[in-house]
């Protein structure tokens, strides 16, 4: 059975985190910082067996030395920090296997969030491990998802990363092809060298020769001084080439010979300058059908088409669609702005949507609902129109109204039936109350906090249809959110 690992010198908080933990069906092990390492090897805790690290508080040096201790201790091992805390400057190495910061006071939903991200870095790391390469372990970070279509890319990344072949990647608009190109660079041998993007679409015909391979002073009106080119720029790294088939028919040309003798010159300039980049190509375009219509070069084409990766479209992995909310959201937290949650019935609805732009047309969602439901929870009738399909939105409603409340086990009752799972100690009766005591208060309040939050949820945020739930007053309702910051 997997464990977490529980590093936190607070007995209480320690505690409590353990008792959540349970409630998860997880297996906490909980050990203090000082001397961490001889502790877990009198419990005999194999790091292999391990799920995540749970980090707490601690000052920016102690942290970093404990972070170093546990990717010394185990390089595979995902960490979840406790709460905000004022981080020192980590190296990339250590940076990375940080998946998620869980805030405080703690609640179920960020805490399922950081669980899944872990999982999937185990994953990731453990399949890379069995083909025997560990260094694009953080692809995961940027490509969200477990269903077939993403598992294939990234086995198909974790084959061409290290390598020096040029890529191809298509794929419509907004699946991620920058993404992938950059998780490319990053596990590549190229890395600590500069990775520098041009998109070929968006720079004036007359002016792309300039931006890709620079000019000299005076070489034509305006040229006021040499500048350096994207060539030069990407010198030991690597050079990507977005929308390259919006470049015109002569930059091709030139692009090719660049290709083919890794020599180039400035605009205006004689002198023969090497290069040593690798190229990756992206483009929405069906390269193929403008070589028939003469618009694009076979020659150029084939040059750049040595490994092909086709992006798949939202809607062809719309079973991902509940983990790119979470990574999404989770961005907004973490760069202070705002939050927002979609109830399982806009999920439905959204999972059915043609999604024309892709992950990018998501993104833009999950912001438009951030700002008009702050720390909301968005029901179908909260989407915008476009993604409500009267006929599907009747089916979803029609299948909630019909869930029983029997069926429906409340939080309290959740947290009764593990505790009563707990084997009593000589046989006596199991109490609610642990050995070591507890705020009752404190347990009072978050239990009724979390039947809120659960009612609300499954109301779609209309606090009248909460208050039915709960059996309470609307008016009472509302003052109980105030007091706990709960804002529809």
């Amino acid at each position: 059975m997997t464990q977490i690992l529980l590093i936190e010198d607070s007995k209480k908080l320690g505690h409590d985190l353990g008792i959540v933990l349970e409630f998860l069906g997880e297996q906490p092990v909980h050990v203090q910082r000082a001397g961490w390492t001889q502790q877990v090897e009198q419990l005999q805790v194999r790091p292999e067996a391990l799920k995540l690290v749970l980090v707490g508080h601690y000052k920016p040096t102690l942290m970093e030395v404990l972070l170093q201790e546990l990717i010394d201790w185990h390089e595979g091992l995902p960490i979840v920090l406790l709460g905000d805390q004022t981080m020192p400057d980590l190296t990339e190495s250590v940076s990375n296997r940080v998946v998620a910061t869980i805030p405080m006071p703690l609640s179920y939903q960020p805490m399922l969030d950081a669980l899944h991200k872990a999982q999937v870095y185990g994953d990731h790391y453990n399949r890379l491990r069995e083909i025997g390469n560990v260094r694009d372990y953080n692809m995961f970070r940027s490509l969200v998802g477990s269903s077939p279509a993403v598992q294939r890319i990234r086995q198909i990344m974790s084959q061409v990363a290290n390598t020096e072949v040029t890529v191809l990647i298509t794929g419509e608009s907004g699946t991620g092809k920058e993404v992938v190109a950059r998780n490319l660079h990053a596990n590549s041998r190229r890395s600590s060298k500069p990775f520098v993007p041009i998109n070929c679409g968006a720079i004036p015909p007359d002016l792309l020769e300039s931006e890709l391979f620079g000019h000299e002073k005076g070489a034509f009106t305006g040229a006021i001084s040499t500048r350096v080119g994207r060539f030069e720029l990407a010198q030991g790294g690597t050079l990507f080439l977005d929308e390259i088939g919006d470049m015109p028919l002569p930059m091709q040309v030139k692009l090719l010979r660049v290709i083919q003798e890794q020599c180039f010159e400035r605009v205006g300039g004689t002198k023969t300058m090497q290069t040593d980049v690798r190229i990756l190509a992206a483009t929405h375009r069906n390269l193929e059908t403008m070589i028939s219509e003469g618009t694009f070069r076979q020659d150029l084409f084939y040059r750049l088409n040595v490994f092909p990766i086709e992006m798949p479209s939202l809607r062809e992995r719309s079973a991902d669609i509940p983990y790119l909310l979470n990574e999404l959201i989770s961005r907004l937290e973490n760069s202070k702005r705002g939050s927002v949650r979609f109830n399982s019935a806009a999920i439905k609805v959204l999972s059915s949507y043609a999604w024309p732009g892709n992950v990018r047309e998501l993104a833009n969602l999950v912001e438009r609902m951030a700002i008009l439901h702050p720390h909301g929870v968005v029901g179908v009738h909260d989407l915008p129109h476009q993604f409500r399909d009267s006929q599907l939105m009747d089916e979803v409603l029609a299948e909630e109204a019909a869930l029983s409340d029997e069926h429906k086990i409340s939080v309290a009752e959740a947290v009764s039936e593990e505790i009563a799972a707990i084997p009593s100690i000589n046989g006596a009766d199991t109490h609610l109350l642990p050995l070591n005591g507890m705020d009752l208060k404190e347990y009072l309040n978050n239990l009724e906090r979390s039947l809120i939050e659960q009612a609300l949820d499954d109301s779609g945020g209309v606090v009248a249809r909460a208050a039915d739930r709960l059996n309470i007053r609307r008016t009472t309702l509302v003052e109980k959110m105030r007091k706990y910051d709960l804002q529809r």
